[in-house]
């Protein structure tokens, strides 16, 4: 293994390191180390323990999550632009769990399933909505009828919050992006289909490799084009309706982090995938940090930080990738 793969693969656990040592509260490195050694508080004991364990836990699926959907949906598409946040994906997720919640339920056995399909139902309104004028899989086409259904999906969603005073106080803060105060249930009650997706994930790899040299190449190797995209948006359904249920819609994070993957390991989707495995976790643990640090002793949402960080990277790659002109 190379030192710059033994550094890739450090980025994770110093991530990890961070996010369970630093906080918007009193207990800090210090702190920790003493607890660890047998001596420490019983403050640090209930931050660590009850806060900072599950959030870092979590905070590592929905980077996982939410990487490898950013890398599935680009190679699908073809556009380096493509992201769950981009197409309807994330939208369509938060107004299914925001109408689910005015109904009275928030369960986290329910809450993951409702993202699912309401994932699943955003991103097929896109992909029809953009095969409206004509065949084919234009990237600018794809992008304007995502930001517009998602602009649709989130203008509903607010609707339902200013409706009901109930809604809108469960799920302000949710809305914006943030794993804080997350618990080991709602983990587990993902973890299923997150493990259904991680599966189909691997079997789709190979078959959206041959796709890159062509669709006409794919058919020839044996593999169904039309059975692949459907496989790719079943499994970002599963993996993005996961996340959102955990940490709310989270623009630009599936972005970032396969552009970053792509440029470490160049553009072959199976090493992509590999490389988000390490890639994911670090940004959003790393972000989620940067969280409870700026503005200590309160916190932002990580919503917020992590379309601070995107946007400018989303402005990189459009120059760097120039769409033509109307």
């Amino acid at each position: 293994m190379t030192l710059r793969s033994l550094f890739l693969w450090a980025l994770p656990v110093i991530a990890l390191l961070a996010s369970l040592s630093l906080g918007s509260g009193s207990v800090g490195p210090g702190d920790v180390l003493a607890l660890l050694s047998g001596n420490g508080s019983d403050e640090a004991r209930f931050v660590m323990t009850e806060l900072r364990f599950p959030r870092t836990a979590i905070g590592i699926v929905v980077g996982l999550a939410l990487g490898i959907s950013g890398a599935l949906l680009q190679s699908l598409t073809r556009n380096p632009l493509a992201e769950p946040g981009l197409l309807g994906v994330s939208a369509g997720s938060a107004l299914a769990v925001t109408v689910m919640i005015l109904m009275g339920s928030d369960s986290a056995a329910i809450t993951t399933p409702v993202a699912q399909v309401g994932a699943l139902a955003g991103c097929g309104l896109v992909v029809a909505v953009a095969r409206m004028q004509g065949p084919g899989r234009d990237p600018v086409r794809l992008i304007l009828a995502g930001a517009t259904l998602s602009g649709l999906l989130l203008s509903l969603t607010s609707l339902i919050m200013m409706a009901d005073q109930r809604t809108a106080n469960e799920i302000r803060f949710w809305v914006t992006g943030s794993i804080s105060g997350r618990q080991w249930e709602e983990l587990f009650a993902t973890l299923p289909s997150m493990a259904l997706a991680g599966l189909t994930t691997a079997l789709v790899a190979r078959p959206l490799a041959s796709m890159a040299l062509g669709e006409h190449v794919a058919v020839g190797l044996g593999y169904r084009p039309g059975r692949v995209q459907f496989l790719v948006i079943t499994t970002v359904a599963l993996f993005v309706g996961a996340a959102t249920a955990l940490a709310g819609p989270l623009m630009f994070l599936g972005l970032a982090v396969p552009f970053i993957a792509r440029a470490i390991g160049g553009p072959d989707i199976r090493r992509t995938l590999l490389l988000c495995l390490a890639v994911g976790p670090t940004v959003l643990l790393l972000a989620d940090t940067l969280c409870r640090l700026l503005v200590a002793p309160s916190e932002l949402p990580l919503g917020v930080t992590t379309a601070l960080l995107g946007a400018p990277l989303m402005v990189m790659i459009v120059r760097r990738h120039r769409m033509p002109t109307l």
